[in-house]
């Protein structure tokens, strides 16, 4: 049951300040996509703050020795986040990005394909790590930066996201065993 961690009860008075400032952008990138714009959440300092220690939260006693962020939206939430852990930050790129030798792992979106890259050496072995994004869709992202992880040797202690979009189903393919935080739900 501790993999299906969701959000914070004491977090919870937050939760609609953050929806107020997600925009919804239908038809991006696509047709029949709906984007979830955190602009409007990043501009806003105070909210910004307490999102961030929303995602923290359910992380603060776990020992967390690095946080990894995915490209490139997680990157904001994940080096914020590490920084308030006294972690460090590790990013997962896009290819090309990062200078070799590098690690990858390939994922499916829900409109398209894409890469997750890592240099090697950036996770020692059994180091206590934290996975970051903005997003939980389809859960393909998600899932490649795990597997990236874990061919690194890294401890995944868990991973936190700001938005859950619940209808694309993306938690289904989470591994039970490992806790996921989501702070919003659409």
């Amino acid at each position: 049951m501790h993999g299906m961690l969701r959000s914070a009860s004491s977090l919870e008075p937050c939760m609609t300040e953050f929806a107020r400032l997600i925009r919804a952008v239908p038809d991006f990138p696509k047709p029949g996509v709906t984007f979830r714009d955190i602009t409007p959440l990043l501009a806003d300092g105070a909210a910004f703050a307490s999102c961030i220690d929303a995602m923290i939260e359910p992380w603060l006693d776990s020992g967390v020795q690095a946080v990894c962020g995915v490209e490139s939206r997680g990157f904001i939430f994940a080096a914020a986040m590490a920084q308030k852990l006294k972690a460090g930050f590790v990013p997962l790129r896009k290819p090309g990005k990062l200078p070799p030798p590098v690690m990858h792992a390939d994922y499916q979106l829900e409109y398209g394909t894409d890469r997750l890259e890592a240099c090697i050496g950036a996770v020692r072995k059994g180091e206590r790590v934290l996975l970051v994004d903005d997003v939980l869709a389809t859960g393909g992202t998600l899932g490649a930066a795990r597997n990236l992880l874990g061919q690194l040797g890294a401890d995944l202690v868990g991973a936190s996201v700001v938005i859950e979009l619940l209808a694309l189903q993306g938690r289904a393919i989470w591994p039970q065993e490992i806790p996921l935080h989501s702070v919003l739900h659409y």
